[in-house]
């Protein structure tokens, strides 16, 4: 005869789901910090999402002197549908401002996109401080200065009566004008602005290797891994989410490259070379004063960012990477 014990009874343990906190208590808990940000989002709500109503003009033609009141002349001008769009996909100039936008992006994007990963690196391996400080003080300067100072150094070195172009005189050869060239102006202005934000762009990068542990480097040293293996293996899987997050915002920023720095180069070059979608936007819209042509315009540049947006993000995720959003 054999003793049945009874089997042990298995006890589950029940999750304690976390008590949410109530609203009202979280609002009293963080008052601060909202109070700190209401001066933001006030500058926000009213330079960025007040000015979308304006968008309404698109599908009209608006005349702004029906009344002294810009809402009140949006109300009395009459409504025209979808004519403004079609007057702008009939634009030829339309389409080369799109043109030149496509062809500055991608090389700002090949050009330009890689060199703050590289200065980061770069800076990052620095051992000495003081170094180190001085290479981030001299590539940050030039963030700080306008793009009429950036053209006018440009323009002093690379113009027709510039440092080079005299020298090369004074020395029996022929001088050249850069600045008046509308075959090279596309890599002129990428190199104007690798040279004024490259160095701005390697913060956030710089950021995420302080973040990355050290004793991960010391593993990898111990186990034979030289300098270029550790960048491999650590640094750049450490900044991988960053560039995917940059790479994203980027393509969305696609169809902006830059709007006050080409617009004081365009009469140097002529609107062939120079124009992009946002200084026509501005030439048909201010200049010429046809508001809703260049509302309509662009509406279509917003809508086709937003898109890009879009699709960069989504491919992040395939990629495994967050970007701007959770799926």
């Amino acid at each position: 005869m054999t003793d049945e014990s009874p089997a042990p009874s298995r006890t589950r343990a029940k999750a304690v789901p976390s008590a949410k906190v109530p609203l009202r208590r979280r609002f009293r808990r963080d008052r601060t910090l909202i109070l700190m940000t209401v001066p933001a989002l006030l500058l926000v709500l009213v330079f960025n999402y007040i000015p979308i109503l304006g968008n309404i003009t698109a599908f009209q033609d608006y005349d702004p002197y029906v009344s002294t009141n810009g809402i009140t002349a949006m109300a009395h001008s009459p409504w025209v549908g979808f004519e403004q769009f079609q007057r702008v996909f009939e634009d030829p100039k339309f389409w080369d401002a799109v043109q030149n936008t496509f062809v500055l992006f991608f090389l700002q994007l090949v050009l330009f996109f890689p060199l703050p990963i590289a200065l980061a690196l770069l800076i990052n391996s620095v051992i000495r401080p003081r170094v180190r400080a001085f290479a981030q003080a001299v590539l940050y300067l030039p963030h700080f200065f306008s793009w009429i100072l950036v053209v006018a150094v440009f323009q002093q070195l690379f113009g027709g009566a510039g440092v080079i172009a005299q020298t090369l005189r004074e020395h029996g050869h022929e001088g050249f004008d850069l600045m008046t060239d509308p075959g090279i102006f596309k890599f002129l202005v990428t190199a104007e602005g690798i040279w004024k934000d490259a160095g701005w762009g390697i913060i956030v990068f710089l950021a995420a290797l302080a973040a990355v542990n050290t004793d991960l480097y010391e593993a990898a040293a111990m186990d034979g891994a030289n300098r270029w293996r550790r960048m491999w293996h650590i640094t750049l899987p450490a900044l991988r989410p960053v560039i995917a997050l940059l790479l994203v915002l980027r393509v969305g920023d696609a169809l902006t490259v830059g709007f006050e720095q080409l617009l004081l180069q365009r009469d140097a070059v002529g609107p062939g070379a120079a124009e992009v979608l946002d200084t026509f936007v501005w030439w048909t819209g201010i200049r010429n004063q046809d508001f809703s042509y260049a509302a309509a315009a662009g509406l279509i540049k917003g809508v086709v960012g937003i898109v890009l947006v879009l699709t960069a993000n989504k491919i992040a995720h395939l990629m495994g990477e967050q970007g701007v959003y959770k799926k």
